[in-house]
Protein backbone atom coordinates (compact mmCIF):
# COMPACT_ATOMS: atom_id res chain seq x y z
CA UNK A 1 0.00 0.00 0.00
CA UNK A 2 2.79 2.63 0.71
CA UNK A 3 4.19 2.32 -3.13
CA UNK A 4 0.41 3.82 -3.72
CA UNK A 5 1.05 7.21 -1.52
CA UNK A 6 1.29 10.67 -2.62
CA UNK A 7 3.88 12.83 -1.04
CA UNK A 8 3.17 16.86 -0.77
CA UNK A 9 6.03 18.85 0.55
CA UNK A 10 6.17 21.72 2.78
CA UNK A 11 8.89 23.74 4.46
CA UNK A 12 6.65 23.64 7.81
CA UNK A 13 4.27 21.24 9.14
CA UNK A 14 2.08 21.48 12.09
CA UNK A 15 -0.11 18.68 13.41
CA UNK A 16 -2.94 20.20 14.95
CA UNK A 17 -4.74 23.03 14.60
CA UNK A 18 -5.21 23.79 18.14
CA UNK A 19 -4.24 27.30 19.79
CA UNK A 20 -0.22 26.19 19.69
CA UNK A 21 -0.03 24.91 16.52
CA UNK A 22 -2.16 27.47 14.88
CA UNK A 23 -0.14 30.42 16.64
CA UNK A 24 2.86 28.81 15.13
CA UNK A 25 1.32 28.78 11.76
CA UNK A 26 0.58 32.86 12.20
CA UNK A 27 3.73 34.16 13.23
CA UNK A 28 5.50 31.49 10.80
CA UNK A 29 4.43 33.18 7.84
CA UNK A 30 4.02 36.88 9.61
CA UNK A 31 8.16 36.60 9.94
CA UNK A 32 8.21 35.19 6.09
CA UNK A 33 6.15 38.25 4.81
CA UNK A 34 8.09 40.79 7.36
CA UNK A 35 11.34 39.28 5.56
CA UNK A 36 9.60 39.22 1.88
CA UNK A 37 11.00 35.44 1.86
CA UNK A 38 8.56 32.35 0.54
CA UNK A 39 7.43 29.89 3.01
CA UNK A 40 5.03 27.23 2.68
CA UNK A 41 3.28 25.71 5.89
CA UNK A 42 0.52 23.40 6.30
CA UNK A 43 -1.61 22.73 9.49
CA UNK A 44 -2.99 19.20 9.80
CA UNK A 45 -6.45 18.61 11.66
CA UNK A 46 -7.92 15.32 12.71
CA UNK A 47 -10.92 16.52 13.62
CA UNK A 48 -13.59 17.34 10.55
CA UNK A 49 -13.68 20.98 10.94
CA UNK A 50 -11.27 23.36 12.99
CA UNK A 51 -12.78 23.67 16.48
CA UNK A 52 -14.25 20.41 16.09
CA UNK A 53 -12.16 18.30 18.80
CA UNK A 54 -11.45 21.69 21.44
CA UNK A 55 -12.49 21.66 24.18
CA UNK A 56 -11.81 24.10 27.63
CA UNK A 57 -13.31 25.83 30.41
CA UNK A 58 -12.24 28.40 28.63
CA UNK A 59 -11.06 32.04 30.88
CA UNK A 60 -8.80 33.37 28.20
CA UNK A 61 -5.90 35.37 29.33
CA UNK A 62 -5.14 37.10 26.15
CA UNK A 63 -1.13 38.09 26.55
CA UNK A 64 0.00 35.76 23.94
CA UNK A 65 -2.75 37.18 21.41
CA UNK A 66 -2.07 40.58 22.33
CA UNK A 67 1.60 39.90 20.88
CA UNK A 68 0.57 38.13 17.96
CA UNK A 69 -2.42 40.05 16.93
CA UNK A 70 -1.97 43.46 18.67
CA UNK A 71 -4.82 44.57 16.52
CA UNK A 72 -7.01 41.38 17.59
CA UNK A 73 -10.53 43.96 18.36
CA UNK A 74 -10.39 45.30 14.69
CA UNK A 75 -9.69 42.00 13.43
CA UNK A 76 -13.32 40.82 15.74
CA UNK A 77 -11.43 38.34 17.65
CA UNK A 78 -14.15 36.16 19.71
CA UNK A 79 -13.18 37.82 23.22
CA UNK A 80 -16.73 39.46 23.81
CA UNK A 81 -17.27 38.63 27.20
CA UNK A 82 -14.60 40.21 29.99
CA UNK A 83 -14.76 38.52 33.40
CA UNK A 84 -17.21 40.52 35.41
CA UNK A 85 -16.92 38.42 39.22
CA UNK A 86 -14.91 35.87 40.31
CA UNK A 87 -15.94 34.13 43.01
CA UNK A 88 -14.17 30.73 44.78
CA UNK A 89 -15.96 28.31 46.97
CA UNK A 90 -15.40 25.65 49.55
CA UNK A 91 -17.71 22.83 49.38
CA UNK A 92 -18.07 21.07 52.29
CA UNK A 93 -20.71 18.85 51.77
CA UNK A 94 -23.98 18.35 49.08
CA UNK A 95 -25.65 21.57 50.72
CA UNK A 96 -23.25 23.58 52.14
CA UNK A 97 -20.46 25.71 51.38
CA UNK A 98 -17.64 27.82 52.19
CA UNK A 99 -16.86 31.48 49.99
CA UNK A 100 -13.38 32.05 50.21
CA UNK A 101 -11.62 35.48 50.29
CA UNK A 102 -9.67 36.93 46.99
CA UNK A 103 -6.64 37.32 50.09
CA UNK A 104 -6.72 33.67 51.16
CA UNK A 105 -7.07 32.09 47.73
CA UNK A 106 -3.81 31.34 45.29
CA UNK A 107 -3.30 34.87 42.91
CA UNK A 108 -3.32 33.11 39.91
CA UNK A 109 -6.56 31.62 40.64
CA UNK A 110 -7.91 35.35 40.20
CA UNK A 111 -9.33 36.35 36.65
CA UNK A 112 -9.10 40.03 36.35
CA UNK A 113 -8.26 40.97 33.02
CA UNK A 114 -9.38 37.93 31.15
CA UNK A 115 -12.30 37.05 29.20
CA UNK A 116 -14.46 34.22 28.73
CA UNK A 117 -14.69 32.19 25.42
CA UNK A 118 -15.04 29.16 23.35
CA UNK A 119 -11.48 27.65 22.62
CA UNK A 120 -13.36 25.93 20.00
CA UNK A 121 -14.44 29.14 18.28
CA UNK A 122 -10.66 31.00 19.07
CA UNK A 123 -9.54 29.08 17.07
CA UNK A 124 -11.67 28.95 14.01
CA UNK A 125 -10.83 32.30 14.34
CA UNK A 126 -7.34 31.85 14.19
CA UNK A 127 -7.42 29.37 11.28
CA UNK A 128 -8.90 32.66 9.30
CA UNK A 129 -5.86 34.31 10.52
CA UNK A 130 -4.03 31.46 9.38
CA UNK A 131 -5.21 31.03 5.92
CA UNK A 132 -5.31 34.71 5.11
CA UNK A 133 -1.49 34.73 6.27
CA UNK A 134 -1.16 32.11 3.26
CA UNK A 135 -1.22 28.80 5.68
CA UNK A 136 -2.89 25.91 4.44
CA UNK A 137 -5.12 24.65 7.14
CA UNK A 138 -6.25 20.69 6.07
CA UNK A 139 -8.83 19.92 8.08
CA UNK A 140 -10.08 15.98 8.46
CA UNK A 141 -5.93 14.86 8.13
CA UNK A 142 -5.08 12.69 10.71
CA UNK A 143 -1.61 12.12 11.60
CA UNK A 144 -1.16 8.60 12.08
CA UNK A 145 2.68 8.17 12.05
CA UNK A 146 5.92 10.21 11.94
CA UNK A 147 7.82 9.52 9.05
CA UNK A 148 11.67 8.97 9.92
CA UNK A 149 14.50 9.85 7.92
CA UNK A 150 17.95 7.61 7.28
CA UNK A 151 19.61 9.39 10.08
CA UNK A 152 16.37 8.97 12.43
CA UNK A 153 15.21 12.68 12.10
CA UNK A 154 11.58 13.22 11.38
CA UNK A 155 10.73 14.19 8.05
CA UNK A 156 7.10 14.64 8.70
CA UNK A 157 4.18 12.22 9.05
CA UNK A 158 1.66 10.14 7.11
CA UNK A 159 -2.19 10.65 7.35
CA UNK A 160 -4.05 7.77 8.21
CA UNK A 161 -5.17 5.14 5.33
CA UNK A 162 -9.11 5.95 4.38
CA UNK A 163 -11.70 3.16 3.54
CA UNK A 164 -10.40 0.47 5.61
CA UNK A 165 -12.61 -2.34 7.26
CA UNK A 166 -13.08 -3.24 10.92
CA UNK A 167 -11.19 -6.39 9.91
CA UNK A 168 -7.97 -4.02 8.53
CA UNK A 169 -8.71 -5.05 4.80
CA UNK A 170 -9.14 -2.13 2.38
CA UNK A 171 -12.80 -1.33 1.30
CA UNK A 172 -14.06 0.05 -2.14
CA UNK A 173 -13.69 3.08 -1.17
CA UNK A 174 -9.87 2.86 0.16
CA UNK A 175 -8.13 5.99 -0.28
CA UNK A 176 -4.02 5.23 1.00
CA UNK A 177 -3.16 8.02 3.30
CA UNK A 178 -0.82 10.38 2.10
CA UNK A 179 3.15 11.56 3.27
CA UNK A 180 2.93 15.15 4.44
CA UNK A 181 7.02 16.15 4.23
CA UNK A 182 8.11 19.09 6.06
CA UNK A 183 11.99 20.62 6.99
CA UNK A 184 10.88 20.95 10.17
CA UNK A 185 7.39 18.95 11.42
CA UNK A 186 5.56 20.81 14.75
CA UNK A 187 3.46 18.66 17.15
CA UNK A 188 0.07 20.29 18.57
CA UNK A 189 -2.43 17.57 19.54
CA UNK A 190 -2.82 18.80 22.76
CA UNK A 191 -2.15 16.12 25.76
CA UNK A 192 -1.45 12.90 25.24
CA UNK A 193 -1.12 13.21 21.99
CA UNK A 194 -0.02 9.61 19.88
CA UNK A 195 2.86 11.10 17.65
CA UNK A 196 4.14 13.30 20.74
CA UNK A 197 3.61 10.21 23.12
CA UNK A 198 6.10 8.26 20.95
CA UNK A 199 7.94 10.67 19.93
CA UNK A 200 8.87 11.20 23.89
CA UNK A 201 9.55 7.66 24.02
CA UNK A 202 11.78 7.17 21.22
CA UNK A 203 14.35 10.24 21.79
CA UNK A 204 13.92 10.16 25.24
CA UNK A 205 12.86 13.26 25.94
CA UNK A 206 11.72 13.12 29.27
CA UNK A 207 14.40 11.51 30.78
CA UNK A 208 15.47 14.48 33.08
CA UNK A 209 11.48 15.50 34.23
CA UNK A 210 9.16 13.87 36.23
CA UNK A 211 6.48 12.23 34.73
CA UNK A 212 3.69 13.85 33.24
CA UNK A 213 0.01 14.34 35.68
CA UNK A 214 -3.13 14.40 34.02
CA UNK A 215 -6.70 15.37 34.78
CA UNK A 216 -10.07 15.09 32.66
CA UNK A 217 -12.34 17.64 31.98
CA UNK A 218 -15.77 17.40 31.58
CA UNK A 219 -17.97 20.17 30.63
CA UNK A 220 -21.37 20.95 29.72
CA UNK A 221 -22.80 23.92 27.96
CA UNK A 222 -26.33 25.29 28.73
CA UNK A 223 -28.63 27.88 27.02
CA UNK A 224 -29.96 29.18 30.55
CA UNK A 225 -32.92 32.28 31.11
CA UNK A 226 -32.28 35.63 30.45
CA UNK A 227 -33.22 36.18 33.94
CA UNK A 228 -30.29 33.94 35.29
CA UNK A 229 -27.33 35.14 33.10
CA UNK A 230 -24.93 37.24 34.23
CA UNK A 231 -22.67 37.28 31.30
CA UNK A 232 -18.66 37.18 32.18
CA UNK A 233 -19.39 35.36 35.96
CA UNK A 234 -16.98 33.19 36.94
CA UNK A 235 -17.32 30.74 39.82
CA UNK A 236 -14.46 27.79 40.65
CA UNK A 237 -15.18 25.26 43.67
CA UNK A 238 -12.79 22.78 45.49
CA UNK A 239 -13.78 20.36 47.73
CA UNK A 240 -17.24 18.40 47.34
CA UNK A 241 -17.99 15.92 45.83
CA UNK A 242 -13.93 14.61 44.94
CA UNK A 243 -13.16 15.17 48.11
CA UNK A 244 -12.07 11.73 49.79
CA UNK A 245 -12.02 10.32 46.52
CA UNK A 246 -9.77 12.27 44.63
CA UNK A 247 -8.64 15.84 43.92
CA UNK A 248 -10.43 18.23 41.57
CA UNK A 249 -12.46 21.55 41.40
CA UNK A 250 -15.63 22.37 39.40
CA UNK A 251 -15.88 25.34 37.29
CA UNK A 252 -18.80 27.72 35.82
CA UNK A 253 -18.78 30.49 33.29
CA UNK A 254 -21.42 32.49 32.31
CA UNK A 255 -20.69 33.30 28.25
CA UNK A 256 -22.16 35.81 25.63
CA UNK A 257 -25.62 34.17 24.27
CA UNK A 258 -27.13 33.34 27.52
CA UNK A 259 -24.65 30.15 27.99
CA UNK A 260 -23.33 29.07 30.97
CA UNK A 261 -20.59 26.46 30.76
CA UNK A 262 -20.07 24.06 33.51
CA UNK A 263 -17.45 21.43 34.41
CA UNK A 264 -15.34 19.02 36.70
CA UNK A 265 -11.48 18.74 36.44
CA UNK A 266 -10.83 15.64 38.22
CA UNK A 267 -6.91 14.86 38.75
CA UNK A 268 -6.10 11.55 37.43
CA UNK A 269 -3.88 10.26 40.39
CA UNK A 270 -6.50 9.37 42.31
CA UNK A 271 -6.35 5.74 43.70
CA UNK A 272 -9.78 4.62 44.50
CA UNK A 273 -10.86 2.70 41.11
CA UNK A 274 -14.59 2.83 41.96
CA UNK A 275 -14.43 6.78 41.46
CA UNK A 276 -16.54 7.82 38.40
CA UNK A 277 -15.73 11.17 36.82
CA UNK A 278 -18.65 11.24 34.89
CA UNK A 279 -20.58 11.06 37.85
CA UNK A 280 -19.11 12.92 40.30
CA UNK A 281 -19.75 15.85 37.52
CA UNK A 282 -22.84 14.77 37.52
CA UNK A 283 -23.61 15.09 41.12
CA UNK A 284 -22.18 17.86 41.72
CA UNK A 285 -24.49 20.04 39.55
CA UNK A 286 -27.01 19.39 42.38
CA UNK A 287 -24.88 22.08 44.73
CA UNK A 288 -26.94 24.98 45.15
CA UNK A 289 -23.70 27.15 44.38
CA UNK A 290 -23.84 25.10 40.87
CA UNK A 291 -27.57 24.32 40.67
CA UNK A 292 -28.59 27.84 40.85
CA UNK A 293 -27.43 29.20 38.00
CA UNK A 294 -28.76 25.99 35.49
CA UNK A 295 -32.38 27.17 36.84
CA UNK A 296 -34.73 26.51 33.88
CA UNK A 297 -31.80 25.90 31.24
CA UNK A 298 -31.21 23.34 28.93
CA UNK A 299 -28.20 21.08 28.52
CA UNK A 300 -27.00 21.73 25.15
CA UNK A 301 -23.42 20.35 24.62
CA UNK A 302 -21.49 18.05 26.38
CA UNK A 303 -17.91 16.66 26.17
CA UNK A 304 -14.29 15.94 27.88
CA UNK A 305 -10.77 15.77 27.04
CA UNK A 306 -7.80 15.00 28.99
CA UNK A 307 -5.43 17.85 30.45
CA UNK A 308 -1.56 17.78 30.58
CA UNK A 309 -1.44 19.41 34.55
CA UNK A 310 2.36 18.42 35.15
CA UNK A 311 3.82 21.97 34.74
CA UNK A 312 7.00 22.76 35.03
CA UNK A 313 8.28 19.85 36.53
CA UNK A 314 6.87 17.65 34.02
CA UNK A 315 8.31 19.12 30.63
CA UNK A 316 10.12 17.18 27.95
CA UNK A 317 12.53 18.13 26.18
CA UNK A 318 10.94 19.89 23.32
CA UNK A 319 13.42 19.72 20.28
CA UNK A 320 14.53 16.49 18.44
CA UNK A 321 15.94 16.19 15.15
CA UNK A 322 13.41 17.58 12.61
CA UNK A 323 10.73 18.89 15.06
CA UNK A 324 9.30 20.43 18.24
CA UNK A 325 6.91 19.67 20.67
CA UNK A 326 4.80 22.28 21.19
CA UNK A 327 1.40 23.23 23.98
CA UNK A 328 -0.16 20.65 25.65
CA UNK A 329 2.20 18.07 23.69
CA UNK A 330 4.92 19.43 25.75
CA UNK A 331 2.50 20.42 28.97
CA UNK A 332 2.90 23.93 28.95
CA UNK A 333 -0.56 24.54 30.64
CA UNK A 334 -0.42 26.31 33.73
CA UNK A 335 -2.80 23.90 36.27
CA UNK A 336 -2.27 26.93 38.86
CA UNK A 337 -4.31 29.17 36.64
CA UNK A 338 -6.30 26.33 35.63
CA UNK A 339 -5.21 28.08 31.43
CA UNK A 340 -3.45 26.60 29.23
CA UNK A 341 -4.60 28.43 25.79
CA UNK A 342 -2.38 31.64 26.41
CA UNK A 343 0.74 29.57 27.48
CA UNK A 344 -0.33 26.81 24.21
CA UNK A 345 -0.09 29.73 22.04
CA UNK A 346 3.46 31.28 23.14
CA UNK A 347 5.34 28.14 22.89
CA UNK A 348 4.18 27.90 19.20
CA UNK A 349 4.81 31.34 18.58
CA UNK A 350 8.35 30.38 20.34
CA UNK A 351 8.71 27.37 17.91
CA UNK A 352 7.69 29.80 15.04
CA UNK A 353 11.00 32.18 15.76
CA UNK A 354 13.05 29.14 16.36
CA UNK A 355 12.41 27.28 12.87
CA UNK A 356 12.27 30.72 11.07
CA UNK A 357 15.52 31.67 12.19
CA UNK A 358 17.04 28.14 11.28
CA UNK A 359 15.39 28.39 7.94
CA UNK A 360 16.36 31.53 6.99
CA UNK A 361 19.82 31.18 7.68
CA UNK A 362 20.00 28.01 5.24
CA UNK A 363 19.39 25.61 7.66
CA UNK A 364 17.94 22.61 5.10
CA UNK A 365 16.26 21.35 7.64
CA UNK A 366 15.94 18.23 9.78
CA UNK A 367 18.38 19.16 12.63
CA UNK A 368 17.87 19.59 16.48
CA UNK A 369 17.35 23.20 17.45
CA UNK A 370 19.24 23.38 19.85
CA UNK A 371 18.72 26.72 20.60
CA UNK A 372 14.93 26.52 21.20
CA UNK A 373 15.59 25.61 24.73
CA UNK A 374 17.32 29.07 25.44
CA UNK A 375 14.56 31.11 23.70
CA UNK A 376 11.85 29.15 25.75
CA UNK A 377 13.93 29.53 28.94
CA UNK A 378 14.45 33.52 28.22
CA UNK A 379 10.12 34.05 27.93
CA UNK A 380 7.56 34.48 30.31
CA UNK A 381 6.22 31.49 29.67
CA UNK A 382 8.69 29.64 31.23
CA UNK A 383 9.03 32.14 34.32
CA UNK A 384 5.43 31.32 34.54
CA UNK A 385 5.01 27.72 34.47
CA UNK A 386 8.01 27.85 37.07
CA UNK A 387 6.75 29.54 39.60
CA UNK A 388 3.75 27.38 39.41
CA UNK A 389 5.78 24.11 39.60
CA UNK A 390 4.81 23.11 43.18
CA UNK A 391 1.18 23.44 42.64
CA UNK A 392 0.35 20.20 41.66
CA UNK A 393 2.82 18.27 44.23
CA UNK A 394 2.02 20.43 46.98
CA UNK A 395 -1.97 18.90 46.25
CA UNK A 396 -0.78 15.29 45.89
CA UNK A 397 1.48 15.85 48.89
CA UNK A 398 -0.65 17.89 51.39
CA UNK A 399 -4.12 17.42 49.96
CA UNK A 400 -6.73 19.89 48.75
CA UNK A 401 -6.80 22.50 52.18
CA UNK A 402 -3.38 21.98 53.40
CA UNK A 403 -2.12 22.12 49.14
CA UNK A 404 -4.13 24.79 49.23
CA UNK A 405 -2.27 26.82 51.67
CA UNK A 406 0.78 25.83 50.69
CA UNK A 407 0.04 27.32 47.18
CA UNK A 408 -1.04 30.54 48.15
CA UNK A 409 1.48 31.39 50.64
CA UNK A 410 3.72 30.09 47.48
CA UNK A 411 2.44 32.08 44.63
CA UNK A 412 1.88 35.41 47.21
CA UNK A 413 5.81 34.86 46.94
CA UNK A 414 6.26 33.90 43.15
CA UNK A 415 7.19 30.35 43.81
CA UNK A 416 10.16 30.67 46.01
CA UNK A 417 9.38 28.16 48.62
CA UNK A 418 11.39 24.76 48.02
CA UNK A 419 10.49 22.86 44.63
CA UNK A 420 8.17 19.42 45.29
CA UNK A 421 8.30 16.30 43.04
CA UNK A 422 5.31 13.51 42.32
CA UNK A 423 7.73 11.12 40.91
CA UNK A 424 4.76 8.44 40.53
CA UNK A 425 2.68 7.84 37.13
CA UNK A 426 -1.11 8.76 37.55
CA UNK A 427 -1.57 5.05 36.34
CA UNK A 428 0.26 3.81 39.13
CA UNK A 429 -1.63 5.55 42.34
CA UNK A 430 -4.68 3.54 41.17
CA UNK A 431 -4.96 0.83 44.31
CA UNK A 432 -6.56 -2.59 44.52
CA UNK A 433 -10.20 -2.17 44.72
CA UNK A 434 -10.71 -4.71 47.76
CA UNK A 435 -9.10 -1.24 50.08
CA UNK A 436 -12.32 0.75 49.11
CA UNK A 437 -16.28 0.73 49.37
CA UNK A 438 -17.71 0.71 46.06
CA UNK A 439 -19.52 4.53 45.59
CA UNK A 440 -23.23 4.74 45.01
CA UNK A 441 -23.43 7.10 42.85
CA UNK A 442 -27.52 8.72 42.69
CA UNK A 443 -29.19 8.16 39.69
CA UNK A 444 -29.29 11.07 37.25
CA UNK A 445 -32.50 12.99 37.77
CA UNK A 446 -32.73 14.14 33.85
CA UNK A 447 -33.24 17.74 34.85
CA UNK A 448 -29.56 18.93 36.50
CA UNK A 449 -27.76 14.87 35.45
CA UNK A 450 -27.83 12.82 32.90
CA UNK A 451 -26.47 9.41 31.69
CA UNK A 452 -23.27 9.16 29.43
CA UNK A 453 -25.54 7.72 26.41
CA UNK A 454 -27.72 10.84 25.98
CA UNK A 455 -24.34 13.31 27.15
CA UNK A 456 -22.38 11.55 24.25
CA UNK A 457 -25.12 12.42 21.95
CA UNK A 458 -24.75 15.89 22.42
CA UNK A 459 -21.40 15.78 21.28
CA UNK A 460 -22.14 14.81 17.91
CA UNK A 461 -19.56 11.81 18.07
CA UNK A 462 -19.35 9.88 14.96
CA UNK A 463 -17.15 7.42 13.80
CA UNK A 464 -17.61 4.83 11.01
CA UNK A 465 -18.46 1.11 12.35
CA UNK A 466 -16.89 -0.40 9.78
CA UNK A 467 -12.98 0.74 10.26
CA UNK A 468 -10.47 -0.54 13.17
CA UNK A 469 -10.98 0.35 16.62
CA UNK A 470 -8.79 3.44 17.23
CA UNK A 471 -8.42 2.11 20.62
CA UNK A 472 -5.85 -0.70 21.09
CA UNK A 473 -4.90 -3.46 23.32
CA UNK A 474 -1.42 -4.58 23.66
CA UNK A 475 -2.84 -7.92 25.10
CA UNK A 476 -6.61 -8.37 24.75
CA UNK A 477 -6.65 -10.60 27.74
CA UNK A 478 -5.42 -8.21 30.92
CA UNK A 479 -8.86 -6.07 31.01
CA UNK A 480 -10.52 -9.54 32.41
CA UNK A 481 -7.38 -11.53 33.49
CA UNK A 482 -5.68 -8.63 35.61
CA UNK A 483 -8.07 -5.45 35.85
CA UNK A 484 -11.23 -7.19 36.34
CA UNK A 485 -10.46 -8.85 39.71
CA UNK A 486 -7.76 -6.37 40.74
CA UNK A 487 -9.89 -3.12 40.06
CA UNK A 488 -12.83 -4.32 39.12
CA UNK A 489 -12.08 -3.13 35.35
CA UNK A 490 -11.64 0.47 36.12
CA UNK A 491 -11.97 1.27 32.35
CA UNK A 492 -15.93 0.89 32.89
CA UNK A 493 -16.06 4.43 35.34
CA UNK A 494 -13.02 6.21 34.09
CA UNK A 495 -14.20 6.93 30.69
CA UNK A 496 -16.59 9.60 30.51
CA UNK A 497 -18.29 8.22 27.67
CA UNK A 498 -19.13 4.55 27.88
CA UNK A 499 -16.74 3.28 25.85
CA UNK A 500 -15.64 0.34 27.84
CA UNK A 501 -18.28 -2.35 28.94
CA UNK A 502 -17.88 -5.96 30.82
CA UNK A 503 -20.46 -7.62 29.24
CA UNK A 504 -21.43 -11.36 29.64
CA UNK A 505 -21.29 -14.27 26.73
CA UNK A 506 -23.39 -16.90 26.31
CA UNK A 507 -21.87 -19.32 28.77
CA UNK A 508 -21.83 -15.76 31.24
CA UNK A 509 -18.20 -15.61 31.28
CA UNK A 510 -17.28 -11.89 31.18
CA UNK A 511 -15.92 -10.29 27.97
CA UNK A 512 -14.18 -6.86 28.06
CA UNK A 513 -16.57 -5.13 25.09
CA UNK A 514 -14.98 -1.55 23.35
CA UNK A 515 -17.53 0.87 21.65
CA UNK A 516 -15.20 2.93 19.75
CA UNK A 517 -17.68 4.61 18.19
CA UNK A 518 -18.57 6.29 21.29
CA UNK A 519 -15.05 7.89 22.13
CA UNK A 520 -15.02 11.77 22.16
CA UNK A 521 -11.05 11.43 21.98
CA UNK A 522 -10.52 11.95 25.47
CA UNK A 523 -7.38 9.60 25.91
CA UNK A 524 -7.87 8.93 29.71
CA UNK A 525 -7.95 5.84 29.27
CA UNK A 526 -4.33 5.67 27.20
CA UNK A 527 -3.15 7.52 30.67
CA UNK A 528 -5.33 5.78 33.44
CA UNK A 529 -5.38 2.24 32.50
CA UNK A 530 -3.50 0.65 35.18
CA UNK A 531 -1.59 -1.81 33.06
CA UNK A 532 -0.35 1.01 30.60
CA UNK A 533 -2.67 -1.86 28.04
CA UNK A 534 -4.84 0.34 26.15
CA UNK A 535 -3.21 2.39 23.16
CA UNK A 536 -5.01 5.67 21.76
CA UNK A 537 -4.28 6.30 17.88
CA UNK A 538 -6.20 8.32 15.47
CA UNK A 539 -9.01 6.90 13.73
CA UNK A 540 -9.86 8.30 10.09
CA UNK A 541 -9.85 11.39 9.61
CA UNK A 542 -12.69 13.27 10.54
CA UNK A 543 -14.02 10.76 12.90
CA UNK A 544 -15.27 11.63 16.55
CA UNK A 545 -17.30 14.30 18.35
CA UNK A 546 -17.54 18.04 16.74
CA UNK A 547 -17.86 20.17 19.12
CA UNK A 548 -20.01 23.55 19.04
CA UNK A 549 -19.02 26.65 21.06
CA UNK A 550 -16.92 24.65 23.35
Amino acid sequence: MDDEREYMDFDVVIVGAGPSGLAAGCRLMQQANEAGTELSVCVLEKGAEVGAHILSGAVFEPRALDELFPDWEARKAPLTTPVSADDIYLLRDEENATRIPHLAAPKTMLNDGNYVISAGNLCRWLAEQAEELGVDVFPGFAAQEVLFGDDGEVQGILTGDMGVGHDGEPKDTYMPGMGIRGKYTLFAEGARGHLGKALIEHYALDADSDPQHYAIGIKELWDVPAEHHQPGRVVHTTGWPTEGHAHGGGFLYHGDNQQVMVGLILDLSYENPWVSPFDEMQRMKHHPVISEHLKGGTRVAYGARAIAKGGYNCLPKMAFPGGLLIGCDAGTLNFAKIKGLHTAMKSGMLAAESVFEALASGDEGGNTLSGHAERFEQSWVYEELYQARNFGPAIHKFGTLLGGAWNTLDQAIKGKLPTLHDRTADYAKLENKDRFEPIDYPKPDGVLSFDKASSVYLSNTNHDEDQPSHLRLKDPGVPIRVNLPMYAEPAQRYCPAGVYEVVEDQSGAPQFQINFQNCVHCKTCDIKDPEQNIVWVAPEGGGGPNYPNM
